[in-house]
């Protein structure tokens, strides 16, 4: 089988000059979710997997409500959570994760939301993307780059990648952006995507770096 050209990826100039123009547009994007520490953080990062940042910012506060620590929320009953966070979906598993990262957290960390990579990515319901939104928010530590579905899709039609696997989408990143970027881009493309580069029906024509953008340069290209 013949394979696929792999596309050309934007040069180091051009993806400056994009960033630039991003940053600016979106100077004041910061993390969607609300939160008071970093157990609050983490919670809403686990209630926030396929759920909008706005249903878990109402539901946070009714279970900090119901278990304000880390210790109540280790002693949950699950069913109870449950019904807390259903209309967040899929609330079998986080109610489940919840307590079960908060009983590690007891028991490994003294009742301290750890603050390395490693150790976040021991909770239940945390991966890579959750822990460096945790490091950056609560720790101030930028280690990578935090890759939702907003920064895998954007970042390929922008031209800064040709991965669709979050964790090389990562390292891709991590190789062309400058660090003062690692813990903004995020929220910079989050916004933009939720903005302008809508998934089903981005505004590309008025979008400031259509003229930078692979995808609409290519298309433009071609007609």
């Amino acid at each position: 089988m013949r394979k696929e050209k792999e596309l050309k990826l934007l040069s180091k100039e051009k993806t400056l000059e994009l960033l630039d123009i991003l940053d600016k547009e979106y100077a004041n994007a910061k993390c969607g979710l609300d939160y008071n520490n970093a157990l609050e953080l983490t919670v809403a990062l686990i209630l926030a997997a396929q759920c909008t940042d706005k249903r878990v910012n109402s539901i946070r506060p009714i279970v900090f409500e119901k278990y304000p620590t880390v210790y109540d929320l280790a002693k949950a009953d699950q069913k109870e959570l449950e019904s807390i966070i259903h209309s967040c979906g899929f609330y079998n598993n986080k109610a489940k994760n919840i307590i079960k990262t908060a009983n590690i957290i007891v028991e490994k960390y003294k009742g301290n939301v750890p603050s390395s990579m490693k150790e976040l990515t021991s909770l239940a319901g945390i991966g890579r993307k959750s822990a460096n939104i945790i490091l950056q928010e609560c720790f101030d530590i930028t280690e990578g780059i935090a890759v939702d579905t907003h920064v895998t899709r954007i970042t390929k039609k922008l031209g800064l990648t040709n991965n669709t696997d979050p964790i090389n989408i990562e390292k891709d990143l991590m190789k062309i952006l400058p660090k003062k970027y690692w813990n903004k881009i995020n929220h910079i493309l989050v916004n933009h995507g939720r903005a302008v580069c809508d998934a089903k029906k981005p505004k590309c024509d008025t979008c400031l770096v259509n003229k930078i953008c692979r995808e609409y340069t290519t298309k433009a290209a071609k007609n």
